[in-house]
């Protein structure tokens, strides 16, 4: 079987997975619009979610993936899977120990942290109190998901996909449970989500071990801090940690700045985000995950020309099924708000303040998905210093933009911010790579690029018009509102697949082949 097929099938198996966790996200969103609406309260839940979540994303999955797994993969393949399988059991060590120490300091100091994110809230004492104790009951989140994200890098390696991209939905379940019976019972029910939170951070670990334990895998504690692959990934880890999470650092500063912004402006940002994780996170971080133990592989064998191949296709895929999204998001994105969100104390107003949110970020989408293949092919060949340096220069141009747009656009100048800084981001490190790797069939990826941006534009002009009305002003009337959407977004994708089909696009032609051959 060859890599490219390899690569295709991680990234379906991923998907798949990713698409439940994120439906039953979704599910937990509505849930928490139906309690919490966008009000003062619900932004004290984000706000202190964002803290722990925005670490996870520093020294969980995002960096940790990218120094674990290429340093892994080179154990594996140059010493064995023995010494390999020792190095995830310091590396399990290693984590309890200084995550840990991080969630008690997180715990203890969770005031300043708190004034520094949301210096707004200082305004509100009780809007702040509150905030404050969201956080200390939520910081564990950030031990468990990072022990979490280890199982999924060691699992990842041994080319087992689908179990560790399921255990977030495990996280959303457990957080669901805990609302809907605790919540009615508390005296704070806000206090019953961050609860759910940690709960479930505990559980999506927990539900890896058996595969841990069942493809070799041991979590007995070794304390050879000095192992000079745990140096490696240490060296690694910093610089990633900047490279990776440039994203989670940019909604950051939005969230300092949209502090001082009318009360619903953190809550319309949240979910309009929360939106466009869906393709991100389908597409981006599965085809992410997926290629970089093939792309790491190549660069410990010295295979460059392999690395260049699967890079440019992995690329062009990726592009193949996300533009269509963004562009499918941003035609559809206030009757896609009403659908799921307009009920209880949600109301219309939070609907057209989270769709104008949803227009401006689903423009940096494709941006972002792309970071996640050019960073992995960095990553792979243990390169994590190029990518933070770059970072510096998107979170600049972020941070100005900001400055510049928040005054005329609200909230929605954030988000603009945020794409056009994410943009920056991907053009830059698009540059460097072809730099560093010599070629990287620019010239394929950008025909590609035109093909499918084409496809997408006509297609998502054409479901706009479809869905005018005053029918997306009203709450209510779910089955008709379903059933019209539905509707739209097949005749949607079967007019973007019959374009590329006409501009014989490699990548639809790729996927039949593989339908044909199964």
């Amino acid at each position: 079987m060859d890599e490219k097929k390899n690569i295709t099938k991680a990234a379906g198996l991923m998907s798949v997975a990713t698409l439940i966790s994120r439906i039953l996200g979704y599910i937990k969103d509505m849930i928490l619009a139906v309690f919490f609406g966008a009000s003062g309260l619900s932004d004290t839940f984000f706000v202190a979610f964002r803290i722990p979540n925005l670490l996870r994303e520093l020294f969980a999955e995002g960096s940790m993936s990218s120094a674990f797994i290429p340093v892994l993969t080179e154990y594996q393949t140059k010493h064995g899977a023995e010494e390999a399988e020792r190095l995830v059991r310091i590396a399990f060590t290693f984590i309890l120990v200084l995550v840990g120490a991080i969630c008690i300091a997180g715990i203890v100091f969770a005031p300043a942290i708190v004034a520094a994110i949301a210096p707004g809230f200082l305004q509100t004492p009780e809007k702040f109190s509150l905030t404050v104790l969201l956080t200390r009951v939520m910081f564990p989140f950030l031990l468990f998901v990072s022990l979490a994200a280890l199982a999924m890098g060691a699992l990842n390696v041994k080319r087992i996909f689908f179990v560790p991209a399921l255990a977030p939905a495990v996280l959303n379940i457990v957080t669901i449970a805990t609302v809907l019976l605790w919540a009615p019972r508390m005296g704070q029910p806000i206090l019953a989500v961050a609860i759910g939170v940690a709960l479930g951070g505990f559980v999506q670990f927990a539900f890896q071990v058996p595969s841990l334990f069942n493809n070799g895998y041991s979590l007995k504690p070794a304390y050879d801090f000095s192992h000079p692959g745990l140096r490696k990934m240490s060296l690694l880890l910093l610089p990633a940690t900047m490279g990776m999470a440039v994203a989670q650092i940019n909604i950051f500063i939005s969230t300092i700045l949209a502090s001082y912004l009318p009360e619903g402006s953190i809550t319309y940002l949240y979910y309009s985000m929360r939106l466009i994780q869906f393709p991100i996170g389908i597409f981006g971080v599965a085809m992410g995950m997926a290629i970089l133990p093939t792309l790491s592989a190549h660069a410990a064998k010295g295979e460059l020309e392999s690395l260049r191949s699967d890079f440019s296709f992995a690329l062009r895929m990726l592009f193949f099924l996300t533009i269509p999204a963004m562009a499918g998001l941003i035609a559809l994105r206030q009757p896609i708000v009403n659908i799921l969100f307009q009920r209880g104390k949600f109301e219309y107003a939070a609907t057209v303040g989270t769709a104008e949110a949803l227009l401006f970020y689903s423009l940096g989408i494709w941006a972002i998905v792309g970071v996640r293949i050019v960073t992995a092919s960095f990553y792979s060949m243990q390169d994590t210093k190029t990518p933070v340096k770059v970072a510096i220069v998107a979170l600049i141009t972020n941070i100005i933009l900001s400055l510049v747009l928040m005054k005329p656009l609200k909230h929605s100048g954030l988000a603009l911010a945020h794409a056009v800084a994410s943009s920056v981001n991907f053009i830059i490190l698009f540059l460097m790579l072809r730099k560093k790797l010599e070629r990287i069939e620019g010239r394929k990826i950008v025909m590609s690029f035109l093909k499918i941006s084409l496809a997408s534009v006509v297609t998502g002009l054409t479901s706009w018009l479809l869905v005018r009305g005053e029918l997306w002003m009203q709450g209510g009337r779910l089955a008709e509102k379903t059933g019209i959407i539905t509707g739209v977004i097949a005749l949607y994708l079967a007019a973007y697949i019959l374009i590329m089909y006409l501009l014989k696009s490699e990548e639809l032609n790729y996927l039949l082949k593989m339908r044909k051959r199964r």
